[in-house]
């Protein structure tokens, strides 16, 4: 059969097995077993708990558990909330302070814990409340929330630009690196559009929030603080070449644990085996889909599908930004129903061959891939964190947070445009910091 009519049909049963409701890592398993069986038969099942078990032989993978603990610590905390109050308290004079102070506190709390769902849940207890009592639109209070909460997956230390790195074997170091001014970019793009929507609406008074005294600004630090302080040493540890990405993500995972645990109190054996198996079972969860999507690759290049579809994709003579708008309009479809990792982990052995042949770059690739996930996190069907800010705030209705939540989809599919632009955006500070590839 030729290798493209099969590339087709593997596609089709993945999304029916997928529809059926199967998990993604079950379900990548019976489509690559299955086509196996037909087309090398029965003695072609033997390798795979090989492919399965040597995709996890993998030493950068510790990363993603100890980063996911560090998460889950912080997240388990009052941390979310404390980080929310000190910048409202210091951005006070601010003009549209308190939805900045919002937006800041998703930023800074999704880089410490590297989830979406943590980050909208742990500041939009806070700031969805105070944002509505203080006059704030319904679509602008949960949207802003929304949005901010998916800076989680692109600012460092990120674990999807983690697997991003393992399957593609690029560095991490220099995807977190990358990730850090597209991150701030879109933070800056948030803001604006926030300021002018606060604006929109007519209420000038919501642009001033109440006075604090210096004494009230400084007493908030000693439980912010640290937890930055940690962030910082992180990466300076990764990029100051004093340790690997698994040795800091390990030591830093130990260090927000203390510091939950004398700062916030965290000594109950009870809070402690929570944080432990939520981050085990979160950990389990991405590293069985990398074990099964390693599996999956080995199907399709065993199959010749990869290799059929990086040159036939060659030998088309389109330009290379149609390609690249084909590819974003693909990943944009599949983060609307599928998790980011799993998306990565499949679409990687296709895609990679494909931008680089069209002479892109992987690491600026990485952000734009990241970018369109984080828009499926806040579009429907799935659109997780629609459904996280639904539940904290039920009575907001979901299509009021949905309607507030797309203008900032907007602001993502901009950021993607102005990394089209000017792609140094995304490959000027790896190359500052670690040296050009090129």
């Amino acid at each position: 059969m030729d290798p493209l009519l099969l590339g087709l049909i593997v596609a089709i049963a993945t999304v029916v097995v997928l529809f059926s409701g199967v998990s993604v890592a079950l379900g990548l398993l019976i489509v690559s077993g299955g086509f196996l069986i037909v087309f090398d038969g029965m003695r072609s099942l033997e390798l795979l708990p090989e492919i399965f078990f040597g995709k996890l032989n993998n030493f950068a993978l510790l990363s993603i558990p100890m980063f996911i603990i560090m998460g889950a610590s912080i997240a388990s905390t009052r941390a979310g909330a404390d980080l929310y109050e000190a910048l409202e308290r210091w951005l006070t004079r601010v003009p549209g302070g308190l939805v900045i102070s919002n937006l800041g506190a998703c930023a800074l709390f999704s880089a410490m814990s590297g989830s979406s769902p943590a980050t909208c849940a742990a500041i939009g207890k806070m700031g969805i409340p105070e944002m509505r009592k203080r006059g704030y639109p319904d679509a602008v209070a949960a949207g802003s929330i929304a949005a901010g909460g998916t800076l989680g997956i692109l600012i460092p230390p990120s674990v999807t630009m983690i697997v991003y790195g393992i399957a593609t074997e690029t560095s991490i170091g220099r995807l977190f690196l990358a990730g850090v001014i597209p991150g701030l970019l879109l933070v800056g793009l948030f803001m604006a559009w926030s300021l002018y929507s606060t604006w929109r609406s007519g209420d000038m008074n919501l642009l001033t929030g109440r006075s604090y005294s210096w004494r009230e600004r400084f007493e908030i630090l000693p439980r912010v603080l640290p937890f930055l302080f940690i962030i910082i040493g992180v990466l300076y540890a990764m990029y100051g070449g004093i340790a690997t990405p698994s040795e800091t993500a390990a030591v830093g995972a130990l260090l927000c644990l203390v510091i939950a645990m004398v700062i916030y109190k965290l000594w109950s054996p009870r809070a402690l085996w929570v944080v432990l198996r939520d981050s085990t079972r979160e950990s389990v969860m991405i590293l069985f889909i990398i074990g099964a999507a390693g599996v999956f690759s080995y199907m399709l290049s065993s199959l010749f599908i990869t290799q059929s579809i990086a040159e036939w994709i060659g030998t088309l003579e389109v330009n290379r930004w149609v390609l690249m708008g084909a590819v974003n309009v693909f990943l944009l479809i599949a983060g609307f129903f599928l998790p980011p990792v799993a998306v990565i982990l499949m679409a990687a052995p296709i895609l990679l061959p494909i931008i680089t042949t069209a002479g892109f770059d992987p690491i600026w690739f990485a952000v734009v891939l990241t970018i369109n996930m984080e828009i499926g996190l806040i579009s429907p069907p799935v659109g997780l964190n629609l459904y996280v800010i639904n539940s904290i705030a039920p009575d907001i209705k979901l299509k009021t947070i949905l309607v507030g939540s797309l203008p900032y989809v907007g602001c993502m599919v901009l950021a993607i445009v102005l990394l089209c632009l000017f792609p140094g955006l995304a490959t000027w500070l790896p190359d500052l910091v670690m040296g050009s590839m090129r």
